[in-house]
């Protein structure tokens, strides 16, 4: 609640301490002064947001290899927003050499984000599903967060928070991501099973813009 002036002329100013995206804003009086007449006029400040959009093909990925040195084995940070007219594909995935990986796949509308720590026993993988009608055109945004063994999944305005158990404190993956599908190790060009066909906005990796290295590099 914020407290607005009590006559005709003074400016009452707020500014807020993070910032929100929203579509729209909606201002609820809670009281008015008794002294005077019934009238509110307000404006809105916004800040400067910067769109970095890559389309996919449904043949194409883009791979981010970062450096290990500059990145803590125990956080993640991983945010985009997609829009598909497709029910299926691959958005993102990262592997390791035992057989751990993290995938991310659009599966009949819905995203399922796949954890696999490397065995073969049912505890050994989460699978975590959030959204649905997901293909429909429309952007729409996913942050993974990894802080130790706490996992933060959120599509939209639906989050699922969990803890991971066991060894996925210590998940051994490589310092490299695709996004848009998976590689298949030495055939260069050559992707797996359902790709992504699309498009990525704003693609951050703790904090790196993956989308504006690619085109600047």
């Amino acid at each position: 609640a914020f407290s607005g002036n009590t006559n005709a002329d003074s400016v009452v100013y707020y500014k807020l301490q993070h910032t929100i995206k929203a579509r729209f804003l909606r201002f609820v009086p809670l009281d008015w002064n008794p002294n005077g007449r019934i009238g509110m006029r307000i404006e809105v400040y916004g800040c400067t947001y910067r769109s970095e959009v890559v389309g996919f093909d449904g043949k194409s990925c883009l791979i981010y290899t970062f450096n290990k040195k500059l990145t803590s084995a125990l956080k993640d940070v991983i945010s985009l927003k997609f829009k598909t007219m497709q029910s299926d594909g691959i958005l993102l995935h990262r592997k390791g050499q035992n057989g751990d990986h993290i995938t991310l796949e659009l599966i009949k509308g819905k995203l399922s984000l796949l954890i696999n720590l490397g065995g073969t026993k049912t505890n050994a993988q989460i699978n975590i599903t959030l959204g649905s009608l997901l293909d429909d055109q429309h952007w729409h945004s996913v942050l993974i967060e990894h802080f130790n063994n706490q996992v933060n999944f959120a599509v939209d305005i639906h989050t699922h928070h969990f803890h991971a158990k066991g060894e996925f404190n210590y998940l051994d993956l490589d310092y490299e991501i695709s996004f848009g599908g998976i590689p298949v190790p030495g055939k260069s060009g050559t992707l797996s099973r359902r790709n992504f066909h699309g498009c990525f906005e704003n693609i951050y990796y703790n904090g790196v813009n993956v989308i504006d290295l690619a085109r600047r590099h």
